[in-house]
């Protein structure tokens, strides 16, 4: 007797809207073109100080070519090139890597750098910095280390704000972590404008463009879906950004996955309408694979949302380039 076909007749319906813009931005698409450029011009293997973005995929790829990843440069040999994540890094770390004669890549991203400037141009004329982010991110670690110690506060919360207590309340500024939430963000902000008259603001937003579309993306969606499913990792600080801000824009669920493999079915019993994103760090491929995996199982109609369209492109790093000169240890012409 032939085995029993124990697939249902008919399979649950399941409409996906799946949001756009998601994944890569450009300062992700370039951090990891550095590295792969780097392994290609200078040969394996690469040291790369930290994720360079934070998702283990991109990483495990990276390792595959040659990328070693290390948490400080005193694991990094004399004579291999080393690699900065796109989070940015203390003012140290180049230091130190110049002191040893190290050749070094920056995979910072421009729009951290841009940040990086700004708190550098507020500490020159006198100004207090207040940072608006998490504590222990490598992007809030990275900025607090472009100036010297005490000259940047932490901010994580408006209750940061009512207990902070400058020595010149009239000569304060702040930046903000690029990654953050949105909503977030704007009521702190407006916390210390409230409270401090004349601190200083950004020329421009410091949240990143590609943060802001990847949010608006998901508002968009949010209350139309039973379950909204981010793909990121879990210290991606703006994949977790978007789950809550799907929560808060009125999805009845939202969750963080880093694959189509952490996907419990029972969680879409019931739900008609999935939503889908993925974070600034994670690969289309995990989408792909995502969508693959829940049409074997639905009866699967995919919407495309898209609320914005994206072109920006950042330049690799002269050391890089193919029309680059020679070069010293930093990776700036001679």
């Amino acid at each position: 007797m032939p085995d029993q076909d124990l697939r249902p007749a008919s399979r649950q319906p399941l409409t996906i809207l799946l949001a756009a813009p998601r994944g890569f931005c450009a300062g992700v698409d370039r951090a990891i073109q550095i590295v792969e450029q780097a392994i290609e011009k200078f040969g394996a293997p690469i040291y790369v100080r930290h994720e360079i973005v934070h998702n283990r995929h991109v990483v495990k790829h990276l390792e595959r070519l040659g990328a070693v990843f290390v948490d400080e440069l005193d694991e990094c040999p004399d004579d291999r090139p080393v690699v900065f994540s796109a989070h940015g890094v203390p003012k140290s770390v180049p230091e130190e890597a110049r002191r040893r004669q190290l050749i070094y890549v920056d995979a910072t991203c421009p729009l951290v750098s841009k940040v990086h400037v700004e708190a550098e141009r507020h500490h020159s004329v006198g100004r207090h910095v207040l940072l608006i982010g998490h504590k222990g991110h490598p992007e809030v670690i990275g900025t607090m280390g472009q100036l010297p110690k005490g000259a940047v506060t932490l901010i994580e919360t408006c209750e940061d704000v009512a207990r902070f207590a400058p020595k010149d309340p009239a000569k304060l500024a702040f930046v903000t972590q690029t990654t953050l939430s949105v909503d977030d963000t704007a009521d702190i902000v407006s916390a210390l404008q409230a409270r401090f008259v004349k601190i200083a603001a950004p020329h421009r937003e410091d949240i990143c463009y590609a943060t802001t579309n990847r949010q608006t993306a998901v508002k968009a969606i949010a209350p139309n879906c039973q379950l909204v499913l981010v793909i990121g990792a879990p210290n991606s600080s703006n994949s977790m950004r978007l789950v809550e801000v799907a929560r808060r824009a009125g999805a009845a669920q939202a969750r963080l996955i880093e694959s189509a493999d952490d996907i419990h079915f029972q969680w879409l019993d019931g739900v008609e309408t999935l939503g889908i994103s993925a974070g600034a760090s994670a690969p289309e491929s995990l989408v792909t694979d995502l969508l693959d995996t829940l049409k074997a199982r639905y009866d699967v109609r995919v919407e495309n949302q898209i609320s914005a369209r994206e072109d920006v492109v950042f330049k690799l790093p002269q050391i890089l380039r193919s029309d680059a000169g020679p070069q010293n240890a930093e990776g700036e012409r001679t």
